[in-house]
């Protein structure tokens, strides 16, 4: 007989590994929620088949990833193996509010529920339990220190993830050195080698980035020393609202623009300001872009936003940009010199920011996450401090595209007498002259 879900070596070493304690890092489509859902339907279904209750918690970064895992690592296993189960989803209500979840029971009442992680849902239930790409979990401690007492009482656990770094709990339970945990590591090589159909070097080529091929699919665990903004920093502020733009309010928007063209990416970002968090709304990216095209999408984003001020990168080619800018936008818009000075400035209001959570960025845009992580602070031979970003196909353009916006917002300035940049005419029109501009800068200001 077939068996009904086929699986790789290195998947059946997983699915066949039933230890108490386990826990797998995984390279980035090896199917590791595929495969431990598989296992907690199975577990199901002999618990069924003894009379007896083996219920579990998938506890997953996101409402949408706890979703994912139902639909795509539960549902279609009970289906293969014949199970008839019921679906639920409700409102579940814990002390810090309210929680979607998701919830499938198997033959003999074994309960599969699925829930965002934080440390509410993690005390929440007593029962087996499945933590999804746990190193980008917010608050991975806090989740632990709530979730442990929970299996303490004799339940299982399971926790997969890639690595995101060295600052979290994912991290530290991976590389203990107890003999507790059953621990697997599969990366890329490993995966096709066990039978995975997988283009190597045409996945590496299509990701182009070395540091990010280095920890999604080679598992390396990356410097956190030297990195501006840490992956669990970076975790922190991810929101699933976020980079949206269908979702803008209507608030006073900010700007930041970072300038680039052959090499670089050219990277405008919009900051939303709704109460005191700014929140991203639209990160557009070119590359090899004309000038005109730049300008096109930077006049869009004028007209769909209410931009309160914009500050551009004034460096090189930036010049004639910001020039342009401010005779069509009038004094909305700040060029920015890429000074030292000044980058020092910029990268101490993001990183202030991104700490008191006053942001929120997209979540799970790996290209992003690796952008905003691949900026260092380096000492120069005058030991004044500098910021750099290993080159691979682009220099961390969208992290100072969104300093340049928090930049933006950081002047606490007031609109006053707002009208529509619309409204105006200036938009869509020819170049305005001194006493329009003037005029625009008085409305915006």
């Amino acid at each position: 007989m077939k068996p009904a879900v086929p699986l790789y070596r290195y998947q059946r070493k997983w699915f066949l590994d039933r230890p108490r304690f386990k826990i797998g890092m995984f390279s980035r489509q090896t199917g590791k929620t595929f495969t431990t859902g598989l296992e907690i339907v199975d577990d199901g279904y002999v618990a069924a088949a003894q009379g007896r209750r083996s219920p579990w918690v998938i506890l997953s970064r996101g409402e949408r990833q706890a979703r994912e895992a139902m639909n795509e690592a539960i549902k279609p296993h009970a289906k293969a193996y014949g199970l008839v189960f019921e679906e639920h989803e409700y409102d579940w209500q814990g002390e810090s509010g309210t929680h979607k979840a998701m919830e499938v029971i198997l033959p003999h009442g074994n309960s599969i529920l699925a829930l965002p992680a934080n440390p509410d849902t993690a005390r929440g239930f007593s029962r087996n339990v499945f933590l999804d790409e746990f190193a980008i979990h917010k608050d991975s401690r806090e989740i632990w220190g709530a979730l442990f007492p929970v299996i303490s009482k004799g339940w299982k656990i399971r926790v997969t993830s890639t690595p995101k770094g060295k600052g979290n709990k994912f991290y530290e339970l991976m590389t203990a050195s107890d003999q507790t945990w059953s621990r697997h590591s599969v990366d890329i090589y490993q995966a096709v080698a066990d039978g995975l159909p997988r283009n190597i070097e045409e996945l590496r080529a299509g990701l182009a980035d070395d540091e990010l091929w280095a920890q999604e699919f080679e598992l390396q665990w990356l410097d956190e020393a030297s990195a501006w903004l840490s992956y669990d920093l970076i975790n922190s502020v991810e929101d699933e609202l976020a980079g949206d733009p269908s979702l803008y309010q209507g608030n006073v928007c900010f700007v930041g623009r970072d300038i680039g063209r052959r090499n670089d990416l050219h990277v405008i970002w919009v900051w939303e300001k709704v109460g005191d968090v700014l929140w991203c709304r639209e990160i557009i990216e070119q590359k090899r872009a004309t000038f005109l095209e730049m300008d096109m999408a930077f006049d869009e984003v004028m007209r769909k936003y209410r931009v309160g001020r914009a500050c551009i990168d004034q460096t090189g080619m930036g010049e004639k940009v910001v020039e342009d800018a401010q005779r069509r936008y009038g004094s909305v818009i700040e060029g920015v010199l890429f000074t030292g000075p000044n980058k020092l400035v910029m990268a101490n209001s993001g990183k202030d920011a991104f700490e008191d959570r006053k942001v929120r960025i997209p979540e799970g845009n790996l290209a992003l996450r690796s952008d905003l992580h691949k900026l260092r602070r380096v000492a120069s031979a005058t030991g004044a401090p500098r910021f750099v970003a290993e080159r691979d196909d682009d220099h961390a353009d969208r992290t100072w595209a969104a300093f340049l916006g928090i930049h933006a917002a950081s002047d606490g300035a007031v609109i006053y007498d707002y009208q529509p940049a619309s409204s105006l005419g200036h938009n869509n029109g020819p170049p305005l002259d001194d006493d329009d501009e003037n005029e625009y800068g008085r409305r915006h200001w």
